[in-house]
């Protein structure tokens, strides 16, 4: 993006306070919005917009469309594959409810923290089967397309299927595989994949060269032969669907993905396999000047944009001006207060103890959290608060909170903000999905998991999930999130949904790990405080904060560490660094992210996407 496109935007927002509508400004987007009547599909990777676009034309609503997106998305490698893990939020028009997909993989058999620390790790690895958790992408697809699609498998795998048999590669993946390929190496079903010139100067596929998964092919060919076979036999088509879903974790497939994760000294089990299920959830919610804002629960970090929010609440952020100084600083403090809670109580909600959600959520803890925000400094010091007084329980970890505390002041978080390892973990990719239709369905998807460089499960094709490093190994950390056989780790990804007025208002999710709420937050009072449009919210230069813990690598976060757009002006630079603020500039800072806005007044739907990344949609 030229440097002059982010001044002016800059420039318009420090004089927002006193405009009635970003809508009336003379603002260009660098992409042009979407718009639609009937249908919208959006994604990150084009040719999986389009699988999106023909299931939509061959008349399947947005959860088959969703659906057809995800199975491209994970056959083309977009930071994510089959054996990765999907997050979804799905707004049903019948019964006007917002439902959640849980389907995050577990840690398998024999995978708990003595395991990994009798190995010397601090944490659980970032590459390799020793860092999967089950496969959940997979069932995630097959549950929503049972439950809530009206097309067949089939039908909805046809697009993923010829991408299998080969497609052009794009420059983005091929270059993530040269890049890894030492790590690829190691792994004898993963070289055989991704580096068809083995022994030459350039492994991995040249951009634009056919690239071909043959052992994918086939476990997709498995799925729909065992829905036909159904098929046949008189079943419904959800209970043909479910057949698909029994073979991937109960039949052969099973049996040869976890011999190959073993076989390369992973622990996945064949019953691990058999025991997990995906889980049909209710979503949490916050309301923000009345929108309703929904998010998946604690399992992810998805609750601390509520909570941000419900802090946030309590300040006039549209009279401090579009990212002048003081909005910059209240919403950096303000995340930081959530996600500080997030590091310490979030975890997986199906064991005990449960974890105090009632309170973190509650508008009188965010209040009173709100008044520990000083409007001059950074506070280095920020720490989980102590929520079950709002829900009317003891705190059982009261001795960790206060280590806790101590502990974030230590070496470990002292961090360089410009490290680029950091970084790079800290912002690690993903994809995103949204989709809609007319009659009122609408999905929020983030998948994620299986990325480049993946460890390929035996002959299945299959990219292994990496979300074990998220987990913790000690409970001073995070009593909720110490790894256990069968547990899900407290992941970064977060879908959005946002209705006003009791109808879809927003759908918006993004890829790149921990910042996924802070940016998706910005996008939200974007929209809602500013009155920017989709596309103008998507591409408007954000900031994040560094100051909480990677859910990646060594977990590590830098103190008053501050990530601004590169067009910040030099005031505003001279004044948060007087705050207290380690600064590093980044070009793009928006996204990448994919979001879908409803415009009930004229009946139609706008998409937005990022001006940077290969993400993008297509409407009719």
């Amino acid at each position: 993006m030229k440097k002059s496109f982010l001044f002016a935007w800059l420039m318009i927002g420090f004089h927002f306070a006193n405009s009635q509508s970003f809508n009336n400004l003379p603002v260009l987007t660098q992409k042009p919005p979407l718009h639609g009547k009937h249908w919208m599909a959006i994604t990150g990777k084009p040719l999986a917009a389009t699988a999106g676009a023909m299931i939509f034309t061959k008349g399947g609503n947005a959860v088959d469309a969703s659906c057809a997106m995800l199975a491209a998305t994970c056959t083309m490698w977009d930071v994510l594959s089959w054996g990765g893990e999907t997050q979804a939020l799905i707004y049903h028009p019948k019964t006007k409810k917002v439902i959640a997909i849980n389907a995050l993989g577990v840690a398998p058999t024999g995978a708990t923290a003595d395991f990994f620390k009798n190995k010397g790790m601090k944490y659980p690895p970032e590459f390799g089967p020793l860092a999967a958790v089950t496969p959940g992408t997979a069932g995630g697809l097959l549950t929503m397309l049972a439950e809530y699609g009206t097309m067949s498998l089939k039908e909805v795998l046809a697009p993923a299927m010829q991408l299998a048999e080969g497609y052009p590669i794009e420059a983005q993946t091929a270059q993530s595989i040269e890049r890894g390929k030492e790590e690829i190496k190691k792994w004898q079903y993963s070289t055989k994949v991704f580096l068809p010139h083995l022994g030459e100067k350039r492994e991995a596929p040249n951009a634009g060269e056919i690239f071909v998964q043959k052992d994918l092919l086939e476990m997709l060919k498995k799925l729909v032969e065992a829905e036909q076979e159904a098929l046949k036999k008189k079943k419904t088509r959800k209970e043909a669907i479910y057949a698909a879903y029994d073979r991937f974790y109960k039949g052969d497939i099973a049996k040869e993905f976890s011999r190959g994760c073993r076989e390369q000294g992973g622990l996945i089990t064949e019953e691990d396999l058999a025991n997990w299920k995906v889980k049909i959830e209710e979503p949490m919610m916050t309301t923000y000047k009345g929108i309703e804002v929904y998010k998946l629960q604690q399992w992810t970090q998805g609750p601390a944009m509520l909570q941000t929010l419900n802090i946030l609440e309590n300040f006039d952020l549209k009279s401090m001006g579009y990212n002048s100084t003081n909005y910059i600083h209240t919403l950096y403090q303000a995340m930081n207060l959530a996600f500080a809670d997030r590091d310490f109580y979030y975890g997986d909600p199906a064991f005990a103890p449960a974890e105090p959600m009632k309170g973190l959520l509650s508008k009188e803890y965010a209040k009173e959290r709100s008044k520990l925000i000083n409007p001059n400094m950074n506070d280095p010091k920020i720490s989980p608060g102590n929520p079950y007084s709002y829900e009317g329980t003891v705190n059982p970890y009261l001795n960790l909170l206060e280590k806790w505390g101590k502990a974030s002041l230590s070496s470990k978080a002292q961090i360089d903000p410009t490290n680029e390892q950091f970084l790079e973990g800290f912002a690690a990719g993903t994809t995103s999905i949204e989709a809609a239709d007319k009659e009122g369905w609408v999905v929020s998807i983030t998948p994620s998991g299986g990325w480049v460089p993946a460890c390929i499960a035996g002959n299945t094709g299959i990219g292994m999930s990496q979300r074990m490093q998220s987990f913790v190994l000690d409970e001073s950390e995070n009593p909720f999130n110490v790894v256990e056989p069968g547990k899900r780790p407290r992941v970064t990804l977060t879908p959005s949904l946002a209705l006003k007025d009791g109808k879809p208002f927003l759908s918006f999710a993004k890829q790149a790990g921990d910042e996924q709420d802070q940016l998706l937050l910005q996008f939200f009072l974007n929209v809602a405080e500013f009155g920017m449009t989709v596309q103008e919210a998507c591409e408007a230069p954000s900031f994040k904060t560094l100051q909480m813990y990677s859910s990646f690598g060594n977990h590590e976060k830098s103190i008053g560490g501050l990530t601004l757009n590169s067009s910040m002006p030099a005031w505003i630079r001279k004044e948060l660094t007087k705050m207290g603020y380690k600064l590093t500039y980044q070009d793009r800072t928006s996204g990448p992210i994919n979001a879908i806005y409803f415009d009930w007044l004229n009946g139609s739907f706008w998409g937005g996407s990022s001006n940077h990344g290969e993400d993008y949609g297509i409407g009719w």
